[in-house]
């Protein structure tokens, strides 16, 4: 199927706003033909696993992304994904979104001379798979255009670790009740607050959440791991553990709790009374920042609660920090997420919300600059 930009495009951006090359753009999509080893992409300490016989990642957390710089006037891209939304940008420019785009190969071309032969690519997932992986399989061009080279990497990293509200869960919808289906499609990490605040910063990010988890209790009780659990894993069934020799944030936002704390406790849990799961949740929080501090030595810890429950939530972050002060922690700080308007799928954050929270951590980070440097 061979489409122009502004057919794609049409309805989610103003042309007016794209450089007039943009507007050239074709896309062609088509059944993979090419052998997957003919795809290239570079590991950019992602949650990621190489899959053999090929040089594409498997991968299942939220934000994950892929870049590359290439000169000629094409490129091609491929997918073996059936459960993710991904956005293809050329040189900043959304040109295109592929919605469970299965195992093909996307062709565009047409990129002429406005950004004068070399360009970069990128390719990001905007949707939560939490049911299984997908394949990244990568780009290439023809042999006589390409010339693969890494894209330009930031020194500053940041890592965001959450649930829904992390996610982006529904962030789009513009109302509060949502279907499954609705939830699913209109779920973008990529205008969720951590993207934006690692764009401002041009720094490398990872965006490690799951919708409905927390530190001891997921949403109402529900079965399957907490983050702290799911957390030293690449893919979430286990099969393989996260090693990221490369990554090492200089700041690490979390924001767990809500699911903790949003439910009241019922029959068959473990935990009889609120001061009960209070109590777990402190220790376990405690223990888990301090296996991150272990893990990155230099990371300054911002952790985030939003003005929910009566408080609760709050409190029980502002006793972590304490009990982690007392233990000798300093480089970590609370900080509130406060007048969010929660107008996403089922009373979650909306883009609005998402931006308020972006301009409220760039803010935080700016009045401490040593944070980048380990200060």
């Amino acid at each position: 199927m061979r489409i122009t930009l502004a057919a794609c495009l049409l309805g989610f951006l103003s042309l007016a706003a794209l450089p007039a090359v943009a507007q050239t753009v074709t896309i062609d999509r088509s059944p993979l033909s090419l052998p997957p080893s003919a795809f290239s992409s570079h590991f950019h300490d992602g949650r990621e696993v190489a899959v053999p016989g090929t040089n594409g990642f498997e991968h299942q957390w939220p934000g994950t992304y892929w870049e590359e710089t290439f000169v000629g006037n094409e490129v091609t891209v491929g997918f073996d994904d059936a459960v993710n939304k991904l956005h293809i940008y050329i040189d900043g420019q959304l040109v295109d979104m592929e919605t469970k785009p299965g195992r093909i190969q996307v062709r565009l071309a047409g990129l002429g001379e406005g950004w004068h032969g070399t360009h970069d690519i990128r390719v990001e997932k905007a949707t939560e798979s939490q049911g299984g992986p997908a394949t990244f399989l990568g780009f290439t061009s023809p042999p006589s255009d390409i010339r693969p080279a890494l894209a330009v990497q930031s020194s500053n990293q940041i890592e965001f670790i959450g649930d829904s509200y992390t996610v982006g869960y529904g962030n789009t919808s513009g109302k509060t009740q949502c279907t499954r289906d609705e939830v699913w499609a209109t779920t973008d990490t990529s205008q969720a607050f951590g993207r934006l605040v690692a764009k401002h910063y041009h720094a490398a990010y990872q965006i490690n959440a799951i919708s409905g988890r927390g530190i001891v209790r997921n949403y109402g009780g529900g079965a399957g791991d907490t983050l702290p659990q799911a957390y030293p894993y690449t893919l979430l069934d286990h099969s393989a553990p996260y090693t990221g020799a490369g990554w090492q944030p200089q700041v690490i936002a979390i924001g767990l709790g809500t699911n903790d704390f949003s439910t009241p406790l019922h029959g068959g849990e473990k935990w009889k009374t609120r001061d009960d799961l209070h109590a777990d949740y402190e220790a376990t929080y405690v223990k888990f920042i301090q296996d991150l501090r272990a893990r990155y030595p230099k990371a300054f810890f911002i952790l985030m609660a939003a003005d929910q429950f009566h408080g609760e939530m709050p409190a029980e972050i502002n006793t972590v920090i304490a009990r982690l002060n007392a233990q000798g922690e300093q480089r970590i700080a609370f900080l509130p997420m406060t007048g969010l308007n929660f107008g996403g799928c089922d009373g979650h954050p909306d883009t609005g919300d998402d931006r308020k929270v972006s301009d409220e951590l760039i803010a935080f980070i700016d009045q401490h600059p040593g944070i980048w440097q380990g200060k």
